[in-house]
């Protein structure tokens, strides 16, 4: 009997796999509490909770069990994946509304886990984004950059109630992300070096205060989760490889213009879209060579939409455009049936 992808394991592999990925997620966490306050963590706590809100809900009215799928992880880790790329200064309805549309949308709707064609955290992002522009780009300034730090009550105020303390106002603790700043920047005709030396009090040794930190700690999670052999190193290969070749060409044609690849590696959500987003076993390309394929793809896509597009940071939109193609990356990349081809 042939059998299609997505290939879908017992549930309690697929809960192991769940398990290995949150633990994995940890150390990322961690560098973005201490870089960007509690908010990451008020935002994955409601994002959560709403999951399997909305998880309990759509089973119950499809009459299907609702213990083992809540009981699988897959909600609470799409849940997280679409929190952590959420900035943490957000009202508690933007995580809420962004997790209901993942997980009934863009899972339930196309029959649940295994069936889905596209990463659904990164549908509940890209549908935020979309929607609520003001709201997903007020990042918060990195701790030590702020004059006036928040504490976790006046995070979970804000969440609440959309109140900051009298004497703050949202420009006073928000500003653009390093990605943010040098594309518009460079579009209003400073160079990388003038933005680079004008703000020099937000960037680091590589890409913006906390995010080289941040970046270097989902890479850690995501080799965990190679040497447990949870994801293969084909996608995460394939798509900083890309990232690097694309970055690397234009900065030697223009590094005035075009910022180095090194920036782009630690920007961003570069580790956190190259080993937990982009290797989404139901979404990646399945065959040895469409792997390489596919996240080769989403690297030179992600360059292209940060650096000519409309987004800062683009990894939702460059692997939900590349999860279209998979159907057809597998068709071309499938290996060879034994004796295919050879006469009798």
């Amino acid at each position: 009997m042939r059998l299609s992808s997505p290939f879908i394991f017992a549930s309690n592999s697929v809960t192991r796999i769940m398990i290995w990925v949150v633990l994995a997620l940890i150390p990322g966490i961690v560098a973005q509490v201490i870089y960007f306050g509690w908010g990451v963590i008020i935002n994955a706590a409601i994002a959560i909770a709403s999951a399997l809100l909305f998880e309990t809900l759509i089973l119950s009215l499809r009459k299907r069990p609702v213990a083992p799928s809540l009981l699988d992880g897959s909600a609470i880790v799409t849940a997280l994946l679409l929190a952590i790329s959420l900035p943490p200064l957000t009202p508690w309805w933007i995580p809420f509304v962004g997790t209901g549309f993942a997980i009934v949308i863009a899972k339930h709707l196309y029959g649940g886990l295994g069936y889905n064609p596209f990463n659904p955290a990164m549908i509940g992002y890209a549908m935020l984004l979309i929607a609520f522009p003001k709201q997903m780009t007020a990042w918060l300034l990195p701790v030590m950059l702020a004059d006036h730090p928040l504490t976790f009550s006046q995070l979970l105020q804000y969440s609440l109630h959309t109140h900051l303390p009298n004497s703050l106002s949202l420009d006073a603790v928000t500003g653009a992300s390093p990605l943010d700043l040098v594309k518009t920047q460079t579009r209003l005709g400073q160079t990388i070096p003038m933005v680079l030396e004008q703000s020099s009090n937000r960037f680091g040794s590589l890409a913006g205060i906390g995010w080289e930190w941040i970046n270097v700690w989902f890479l850690v999670g995501g080799l965990v989760l190679m040497a447990r052999r949870i994801i293969s190193w084909h996608i995460p290969l394939a798509m900083l490889t890309a990232l690097i070749v694309m970055a690397g060409i234009f900065y030697l044609i223009d590094p005035n213009l075009y910022a180095s690849p090194l920036f782009h590696l630690m920007s961003g959500a570069t580790m956190l879209g190259a080993f937990f987003i982009a290797t989404d076993p139901v979404t990646a390309a399945t065959t040895v060579k469409g792997r390489l394929v596919y996240g080769a793809l989403i690297g030179v896509l992600l360059y292209i939409i940060r650096q000519w597009g409309g987004y800062p940071d683009a990894i939702a939109f460059a692997v939900l455009l590349i999860n279209m193609a998979v159907p057809t990356i597998d068709y071309y990349t499938k290996p060879r049936v034994f004796g295919e081809g050879r006469g009798n």
